[in-house]
């Protein structure tokens, strides 16, 4: 079982580079970074989302890099662990740009990325890019798909309900196929994953046993062994992860406006997996 780092690295905690860099040397074999392009003041929607009783949203939300940018920063200044987002919200990303944005990092990467792909919670958030916040999901794997095919084609062209261009020239391609992996935890998340995805990206919000029996029915409904990477793992239950069936465990870094501190949390991660 492979063990990732995932984070919102923000303005104010420790350098895209340093982080990057931090990762590679104790060992973890991935890194992941978080996205919101912005936070709205009117703080509608309450966090966390369903909460009866909501709690402040913390100050890291609204200060995160551009995931791709960051990315693409740590993709020059390190030279094996993998790279991806936990989760882009793609949905609002016009999908031509979001094509040539995960192909840019993929490539200057030397075929590191991974596409981490989800709707977000946020309905103020989805509403400031002009996403319907009731009907996220379906954008949202039009997106996917949308981007798939500026991927893959030399010409591509899509029309669809959200999304509509003629053929056109993108390039760079992905330096290989690209892996996209659909976050969620929802009932019908198994069918995004087999319509769109290439892997799950499940939050630890199921019992051990529960999750053991998704990822055998998500297994026996592909034919195939599906990948599963779970978001903000316990580093105590990595046996029962591997167990149970995850192939890949983020070990989520918390939030250190000093980076000394950032630093010592990724030792205490990495001695559980040394």
């Amino acid at each position: 079982m492979d063990h990732g780092i995932v984070t919102f690295l923000t303005d104010y905690g420790i350098a895209p580079v340093r982080l990057g860099q931090a990762v590679e040397e104790r060992g973890f074999g991935s890194l992941f970074l978080t996205e919101h392009t912005h936070i709205p003041a009117s703080r509608l929607t309450p966090y966390p989302v369903g909460a009866a009783e909501p709690q402040p949203l913390p100050r890291y939300y609204s200060h995160t890099f551009d995931p791709f940018t960051a990315l693409a920063a740590i993709a020059a200044s390190t030279r094996r662990i993998g790279l991806g987002t936990a989760v882009s919200l793609v949905s609002q990303h016009h999908p031509i740009t979001l094509a040539k944005q995960a192909a840019s990092v993929d490539v200057l990467s030397g075929g590191r990325f991974e596409l981490g792909a989800g709707p977000g919670w946020n309905a103020e958030e989805m509403a400031n890019h002009g996403v319907d916040p009731a009907r996220p999901l379906a954008r949202m794997l039009e997106h996917v798909a949308a981007v798939r095919t500026i991927w893959t084609e030399d010409e591509p062209e899509f029309h669809g309900e959200f999304v509509d261009f003629d053929p056109i020239w993108s390039w760079p391609k992905p330096a290989r196929p690209l892996p996209v992996l659909i976050g969620g935890v929802g009932v019908k998340v198994l069918d995004r994953v087999l319509s769109h995805g290439d892997g799950w990206l499940p939050l630890p919000l199921y019992p051990i046993d529960f999750l053991r029996t998704r990822i055998a029915e998500l297994r026996e409904r592909a034919g195939r062994h599906v990948p599963v990477t779970l978001y903000g793992a316990d580093p105590e239950k990595l046996t029962d992860y591997a167990e149970a069936g995850v192939d890949r465990v983020l070990f989520e870094l918390a939030d250190h406006e000093d980076p000394a501190d950032a630093l010592r949390q990724l030792d205490l991660l990495a001695d559980f997996v040394s």
